[in-house]
């Protein structure tokens, strides 16, 4: 029998550990944009090396799965690396999930460059400014806009993939309910509670992301 009493004690367990994710998905979501902006200006401005990097960037971290990805950073490279050996695990995880999400964003973001108008950067070049500065002055704020609701879904993203930091051994959300289960035996509710919850934090971000894109077709 579905033991209810054991569900809904359950959430009050895991709501403890919600800063924990909240805190590693917005590190990572931090750091994913700045390397697929990065990313995506080179390719768009077709930098020699930097693109071609980038390039095998983006195919590395897409064609690969994540969990192998992390492994391979947090086990496999501080073999190679031995500084990283001193690294706290929950750092490693940040960047792991930052490197596969900017493979994502970068390509939503050098979408969103690629369809503001050819006219907006001959006008910067017109008026004496580098390609450089009329991608950064001129084309990336109007490109943010229209990456909005791509970026929103790549933080979704993240933040369903801060799941798999249990299997690294940090203690988050779903490190508890595994725990939970195994302890009382009661696998089908601490999984059960634990999509639950990850829907409803899930629901409250997809709201907010409406709410922000909404402020921005307003101020256009």
């Amino acid at each position: 029998m579905f033991d209810v009493q054991f569900f809904f004690e359950l959430f009050p367990i895991m709501f403890k550990y919600l800063g924990v994710t909240i805190y590693v998905s917005l590190a990572a979501l931090v750091l994913a944009f700045l390397i697929a902006l990065c990313m995506a200006v080179t390719i768009h401005l077709r930098t020699p090396v930097l693109s071609q990097i980038s390039k095998v960037w983006k195919s590395i971290f897409r064609g690969t799965p994540l969990l192998a990805q992390l492994f391979w950073l947090c086990y496999g490279m501080p073999q190679l690396i031995e500084p990283l050996k001193s690294v706290d695990i929950i750092i490693m995880l940040i960047f792991g999930l930052s490197f596969n999400a900017s493979a994502y964003m970068a390509e939503s973001l050098r979408g969103a460059i690629s369809s503001v108008g050819k006219g907006q950067m001959e006008a910067c070049l017109s008026s004496g400014m580098t390609e450089f500065q009329g991608i950064r002055r001129i084309i990336i704020p109007q490109a943010l806009r229209v990456a909005v609701p791509a970026l929103a879904n790549n933080f979704v993203d993240i933040v369903k993939q801060s799941s798999l930091a249990f299997t690294l051994g940090i203690k988050e959300i779903m490190a508890v309910a595994k725990m939970e289960g195994a302890t009382a035996y009661r696998f089908l509710e601490a999984y059960t509670a634990v999509m639950i919850f990850y829907w409803c934090l899930i629901t409250v971000f997809n709201k907010l992301q409406k709410l922000l894109e909404k402020q921005l077709n307003r101020q256009r």
